[in-house]
């Protein structure tokens, strides 16, 4: 999830994902093992200590982590430090000797009622969560008090032992399923693969513990993260203390494909009814008009997100700045410079457009040092991905094969985790789905995806009522990557589960929010064990950048604590029919290759 600097709100802890989800769907648009058991077969709980027998003797020999986004002050503040502890390969059969490594972060807490660690993650699958303590432990100084806070990399990610699979391709090898197959065989038949999972990274978790010599595993986790969490608590729930749940996904069903599923329409919304009135509200200052629908008519007019720079500038500039609120000027700026460009058309090339749009979104009112850093950024990115493009080499003729190490975690991780829907009926039918009631996100997913192709075994374990412990979960109304109906649904699957629901709000990652009716239920579980009386708590968003006024949005908030909201809006409903008015109508516009 590249990296801000350290204490920017909300952004620090979702960059990597979307820039690797960016990436993945941008190249959708420009393309035409055996199983590990699951922990719930296990009758009792699992020992780590015991497990990893010589290994548990190890001591973590703790060194500068030399993070680049922490400044050196910051590192000393913190009293941060970085080690590397090995752990057994196969928690199922850690007597064979084979092991990997992980990496972990530490800062220290600085007052003398010190409560424990806190371990936190960012999500992913696949995040890295080195620079998550700091983050923490700087936008949380309460927490850092009184918590050692402990990130780390997975097993398969950044500075522990990476997972790289060998996918061999054939020069008949060119349309997005065929990839897409070639990778599932090439990554499953890397022999690290089947180590890299969910289940395992759990007793990474608790394996941490021990060395650290902690009776109990304090826990913080984001977006994918909530589903890490809610493993480890479900098979070490004598282990698990205090756990707070932030932008919660699909936890307490058998698979994140519904997660998955979600989320074309969560992005949809969220443009529609957020992000264009938005727009609509600063006509002095975009220049399009008070209408949010006449705004979306433009965008799809310019190409919207199926041709042109629009897949580019929505990738990697826009569906960014839907994770957090605080770059709607750079989505805005964004959605701008696709409709200004098209005006302007002037046969340049994607590359020259890429640099006059940013350039542009550069020099657009309301745009902030920390905009500017998203933009630049992601204009890197972008260039990056470009350059990929036109540097690609198809194999000549009678080529049979070639041969790549691709980073495939993302998918190993979340097709791993339990069975996907393996019809290739049921993803056509999705398809079509989104592309009647998602238009806007239809052009990236590829279907089917990954994890139709992926058999597995594995299955979350399911919580235990009379050992599950009391979790605090927070979500927004307006959650790109985990719905706001996943979240609510999981909330009354989990035992003695407390949401706190963020109404009209739009970010991924909610904590610390730095309002009261947010952030002090937080503290008050985290640092004294007190859940909130209700099981549910409705709070209110902040304003948008440069308002300062919270427009309602979406649904509204119930007297029970809960937001009533619609998946496909009235809103939505409307754009989609003037989008397919317009593709049966009107001519697309032209681009050079």
């Amino acid at each position: 999830m590249p990296h801000p600097s350290i204490g920017s709100r909300r952004s620090a802890r979702v960059r990597r994902a979307t820039a690797t989800l960016a990436t993945a769907l941008v190249a959708t648009v420009l393309t035409a093992g055996s199983a590990v058991p699951a922990a719930a077969a296990q009758a009792a709980e699992p020992d780590t200590a015991v497990l990893a027998a010589a290994l548990a003797g190890q001591q973590p020999r703790w060194e500068p982590c030399g993070l680049p986004e922490v400044a050196p002050e910051q590192e000393a503040q913190l009293r941060l430090a970085c080690a590397t502890v090995t752990v057994p390969r196969d928690w199922h059969n850690p007597a064979d000797g084979k092991t990997i490594q992980v990496r972990v972060s530490r800062t220290t807490a600085t007052g003398s009622d010190r409560k424990g660690v806190l371990l936190v993650n960012p999500g992913g699958p696949g995040g890295s969560g080195l620079s998550l303590a700091p983050y923490v432990a700087l936008s949380a100084p309460e927490l850092a008090a009184h918590y050692d806070v402990i990130g780390f990399d997975p097993r398969g990610v950044g500075q522990s032992t990476p997972l790289l699979c060998t996918v061999t391709y054939t020069d008949e090898d060119v349309t997005n399923d065929l990839i897409t197959r070639a990778n599932v065989a090439g990554c499953r038949a890397t022999e690290l693969t089947k180590y890299i999972t969910t289940e395992q990274t759990t007793y990474d978790m608790d394996f941490i513990r021990v060395l650290l010599g902690e009776r109990k595993l304090n826990y913080l986790g984001y977006s994918y993260g909530t589903w890490l969490g809610t493993w480890y608590a479900a098979t070490f729930p004598s282990r698990t203390g205090r756990m707070v749940l932030d932008s919660v996904a699909a936890v307490g069903s058998s698979t994140l494909q519904e997660t998955w599923d979600l989320q074309p329409f969560t992005r949809d919304r969220a443009f529609q009814e957020q992000l264009l009135p938005y727009m609509a509200r600063h006509a002095d200052l975009y220049g399009r008009g008070t209408d949010p629908m006449a705004i979306r008519e433009m965008f799809e007019r310019a190409g919207g997100t199926r041709v042109g720079m629009g897949p580019f500038m929505f990738g990697y500039f826009i569906l960014g700045a839907l994770y957090d609120t605080t770059n709607y000027p750079t989505a805005a700026a964004a959605v701008n410079a696709v409709i200004e460009y098209y005006e302007e058309w002037n046969g340049w090339t994607p590359e020259q457009i890429l640099a006059a749009a940013t350039e542009k979104m550069l020099a657009a009112p309301g745009i902030d040092a920390a905009n500017r850093a998203y933009i630049q950024q992601s204009r890197a990115a972008a260039e990056v991905a470009l350059k990929t493009q036109r540097d690609r080499v198809a194999p000549t003729q009678g080529t049979a094969e070639y041969t790549y190490d691709i980073d495939y975690v993302f998918e190993v991780i979340r097709c791993q985790d339990g069975q996907w829907n393996d019809s290739v009926a049921y993803w056509n039918a999705f398809s079509r789905r989104l592309t009647r009631d998602a238009p806007l996100v239809a052009p990236f997913l590829q279907n089917p995806p990954a994890c139709a192709y992926w058999p597995t075994a594995n299955k979350m374990p399911k919580p235990d009522r009379k050992t599950f412990p009391k979790v605090l979960m927070l979500q927004s109304e307006l959650d790109v990557a985990t719905a706001y109906e996943g979240a609510l649904a999981a909330s009354r699957k989990l035992p003695g589960a407390s949401m706190i629901s963020v109404d009209n709000e739009g970010s991924h990652g909610v904590f610390p929010y730095y309002t009261p009716c947010v952030d002090d239920p937080v503290y008050a579980y985290l640092l004294d064990g007190r859940l909130p009386d209700e099981q549910y708590t409705g709070c209110q968003a902040v304003p948008l950048p440069g308002e300062t006024t919270v427009y309602e949005v979406g649904g509204k908030l119930t007297g029970k604590g809960t937001v009533r909201t619609q998946l496909i809006s009235d809103d939505m409903r409307a754009a989609n029919r003037m989008l397919k008015r317009m593709l049966r109508t009107e001519p697309g516009p032209s681009y050079p290759e």
